[in-house]
């Protein structure tokens, strides 16, 4: 290959650098929010009442230069009292509670995170051509 067609084919990877990452963070954020959601589906996570906590996880995309960003929360007050419990304390309304941790989050990160890399490399191989 010769330096003008090595120029033109990172010209043109560097167009797409941007759009992938986005594409990919954005994937990797809904993947996110799925794996919390399965794992609050009962135990060894919280159990399903009435699914309204289980469906208050939502994705907050942003923009970021050259890429994406995504940020999977709830609005809902249990969520902190659920991941990591909430210990012979007393709540604001005065209820005494001794509630154990039901880890729904902390796992779900850490089975998504074994697979972020593969997910850029994938992204990287779309971007240069797999070569």
């Amino acid at each position: 290959m010769d330096l003008d067609e090595l120029a033109d084919r990172l010209e043109a990877a560097a167009d797409r650098v941007g759009p992938e990452a986005e594409r990919t963070v954005h994937r990797q954020g809904r993947l996110l929010r799925a794996l919390i959601m399965e794992n609050a589906s009962g135990r060894p996570g919280p159990n399903v009442i009435t699914g309204d906590y289980r469906g208050s996880w939502k994705p907050e995309p942003f923009p970021v230069p050259h890429g994406g960003g995504v940020t999977i929360g709830t609005d809902k007050p249990q969520a902190k009292r659920l991941e990591f419990g909430f210990y012979d304390r007393t709540d604001s309304l005065g209820r005494h509670y001794f509630q154990p941790p039901f880890p729904h989050v902390e796992p779900a990160v850490n089975e998504l995170s074994a697979q972020y890399k593969a997910a850029f490399r994938e992204t990287l191989d779309r971007i240069f051509g797999g070569g």
